[in-house]
C-alpha cells in the first residue's frame, strides 16, 4: 500500500513522497523489515525517536512521529509523517493495511478487573458447542476452538493493535467467524482496540487495580468506560455498582444481567454444592434450570455474562443452557490439582483484593478442615492493595505462607511486610521467599482434609525477579511435589 493511500483519511503532515510502498506498520525497531513504516511512539521508559536510526538501518521505508519539534527539524532519507497520536495511528494503520478485517467478523470484547479470561473462554466454548468456530485472545494466549496457537505472540492481556489486526485477518483466512478478546484498561487507554468494529462489549466488574498505572480510580474507571463507546451493544453486570453506572451513562443499546431486580438476564442459585451449582436462568418469561460444574456466585455471574452474550447473537436460550454443563475453566483459574494425599489443592491467578476475597470465600465454605493460603503481591504495582489483601487472607485463612510473586525491582520481604499490616494479631503465618520451598512447605504442613490454595500466578510459566525472568509454574511444580510425596508414602507402606 502506498503511503498516500494509508494516510489519506488521517490527520497528518508529511515530508517526502506519497508513492512509497509500505508493507506493514511496526513500533518495535528490532522487528523492522524492509518496507515497514516505523511508528516512533513514546514508551514507558524511552521514546521511539531514539530508535529511528536503527529502524532505518533495518530498511524502514517511512517514519511516523507525534513529536512536532522532531518532525520540523528532521532531515531523513525516507518520508516522515507527523500524526497527533502514534498509538491511535498504529491502530488505524494496522486495520487499514489488513483491509479492516473486523468488519467481516463478529467481535466480542470483555472488560473487568476480574474474570475476563474466564468469560472469554466460556463464550468460546459455548460457541464451539453450538457448532461455531471461535478465536479467543487474552492473558492465556491465542486459542482457536480451544487449541492454543500463535505462541510467538507476546504475553499481554490485550495485544498490540498490530497483532490484533493480524489475528483478525487470520480468523478470516481460517474461516473463524467469531473473535472473543480481553479488553484491559491499559489496552483501551492505549487505543489498541480502536478500529476493531466491536459488536458486543461486556462489563464484568470494576474494582481497584492498576491505580498507579492510571493515576486514580476515576481514571481507571474512565479507561474501562472507553469500551462502551467502541461497542455497538453493551452487556453490563448490574450487580456491580461501577459497571451499572457505566451502563446507565451509555447511549447505545445495553443489556443488564445479574441476580438483582430490573435485569434482562437473571440468575438465582438453587443448590450451592461442593463441586457444582444449580441455578435458575431467566430471560423475560423464559426459565431454565442449569447445573454449572463450578462453585461460587462469582462463577455463576461469569457464566451468566457468557449466556447473555451468546443470546444476543440470536442463539436460542434453551440451546445455550444445554451447553453449560460442559464448561471448563481456563488453565490456572480455580484449577484443582488431583492427588492421593487427601488434600484439596487449588491454583488460581487471583492477584487483586476482590478476586482473592471471592475465591477464599468460596473455598472456606467448602473446606473440610483448614484453609492454607500461599501468596504474595507483584512488585512495582499497586502498593495500596497489599495490606488489603493481607486483611482478606487473614479473615479466611487458618494458615498463611507469604512467598514471592513477580517481585520485579522490589524487595519481596518489604512487599510481604506491607501485606502483614493487614493481618490480625493472632494470624498464624510463615514467610518462605523461595516459591518452590513455599509450595513444598504447604504440602508438608497440610493434613488430610485441608485445602491449599496457591494464589497469584495461575497459568504463568515465568517469574520475574529484578530484570530477569526465570521459568516457574505453580501447576508444574505442585504436581511434581505431589508425585514425590505420593511415591514416598507408598514406599513407607
Amino acid at each position: 500500500m502506498q503511503i498516500g493511500e494509508l494516510i489519506k483519511d488521517w490527520p497528518c503532515t508529511m515530508k517526502g513522497s506519497i508513492r512509497v510502498e509500505i508493507k506493514r506498520v511496526e513500533d518495535d525497531a528490532n522487528l523492522i523489515l524492509p518496507g515497514d513504516a516505523f511508528i516512533a511512539r513514546k514508551g514507558n521508559n524511552s521514546s521511539g525517536i531514539s530508535y529511528i536510526d536503527s529502524a532505518l538501518e533495518k530498511g524502514a521505508a517511512a517514519i511516523v512521529v507525534d513529536d512536532e519539534n522532531y518532525f520540523n527539524e528532521a532531515d531523513l532519507p525516507v518520508p516522515i509523517i507527523w500524526v497527533p497520536n502514534c498509538l491511535s495511528f498504529i491502530a488505524y494503520a494496522s486495520a487499514k493495511i489488513y483491509n479492516f478485517p473486523a468488519e467481516a467478523l463478529t467481535v466480542i470484547a470483555v472488560t473487568g478487573t476480574n474474570g475476563k479470561t474466564t468469560v472469554t473462554h466460556f463464550i468460546g466454548q459455548i460457541l464451539n458447542q453450538l457448532d461455531k468456530r471461535a478465536m479467543v485472545i487474552g492473558t492465556n494466549g491465542v486459542f482457536i476452538d480451544r487449541e492454543k496457537c500463535y505462541p510467538e505472540m507476546e504475553a499481554l492481556t490485550t495485544l498490540q493493535a498490530k497483532n490484533i489486526q493480524f489475528l483478525f485477518k487470520e480468523a478470516i483466512r481460517l474461516d473463524v467467524p467469531y473473535v472473543v478478546l480481553e479488553a484491559s484498561s491499559i489496552g483501551l487507554e492505549k487505543h489498541r482496540l480502536d478500529h476493531c468494529d466491536i459488536d458486543i462489549g461486556i462489563f464484568l466488574n470494576v474494582t481497584e487495580d492498576h491505580i498507579e498505572d492510571h493515576g486514580s480510580f476515576e481514571r481507571y474507571k474512565l479507561s474501562k468506560q472507553i469500551l462502551s463507546t467502541l461497542a455497538k451493544k453493551n452487556i453490563i453486570n448490574s450487580d456491580d455498582s461501577v459497571c451499572r453506572s457505566i451502563g446507565l451513562a451509555t447511549k447505545g443499546k445495553r443489556i443488564f444481567f445479574g441476580k438483582g431486580s430490573h435485569v434482562d438476564y437473571f440468575f438465582q442459585t438453587l443448590v450451592d454444592g461442593p463441586a457444582s451449582t444449580t441455578c435458575c436462568i431467566q430471560h423475560k418469561k423464559e426459565k431454565h434450570i442449569v447445573n454449572i460444574p463450578l462453585v461460587g456466585d462469582y462463577q455463576c455471574s461469569n457464566v451468566l455474562a457468557a449466556i447473555s452474550c451468546i443470546a444476543q447473537l440470536d442463539f436460542p436460550l434453551s440451546d445455550i443452557c444445554n451447553t453449560i454443563g460442559n464448561l471448563v475453566l481456563p488453565e490456572g483459574r480455580f484449577e484443582h490439582v488431583e492427588n492421593q494425599l487427601g488434600l484439596s489443592i487449588v491454583v488460581d491467578y487471583a492477584h487483586t483484593p476482590d478476586a482473592m476475597k471471592m475465591i477464599l470465600q468460596t473455598l472456606k465454605k467448602h473446606t473440610k478442615r483448614r484453609l492454607i493460603v500461599m501468596f504474595s503481591c507483584g512488585g512495582n504495582r499497586d502498593k495500596a492493595k497489599r495490606p488489603k489483601m493481607g486483611m482478606i487472607a487473614s479473615i479466611y485463612a487458618d494458615y498463611i505462607i507469604l512467598t514471592t510473586d513477580n517481585a520485579r525491582n522490589e524487595n519481596p520481604q518489604q512487599i510481604n511486610k506491607q501485606i502483614r499490616e493487614g493481618f490480625s494479631s493472632t494470624q498464624e503465618y510463615i514467610e518462605c521467599l523461595n516459591r518452590k520451598e513455599a509450595i513444598e512447605h504447604a504440602l508438608n504442613y497440610a493434613e488430610k482434609g485441608d485445602t491449599i490454595v496457591l494464589l497469584g500466578k495461575g497459568h504463568e510459566k515465568t517469574q520475574q525477579i529484578g530484570d530477569k525472568q526465570k521459568y516457574f509454574s505453580d501447576l508444574v511444580f505442585v504436581r511434581e511435589m505431589i508425585r514425590q510425596l505420593e511415591k514416598r508414602r507408598l514406599n513407607n507402606h
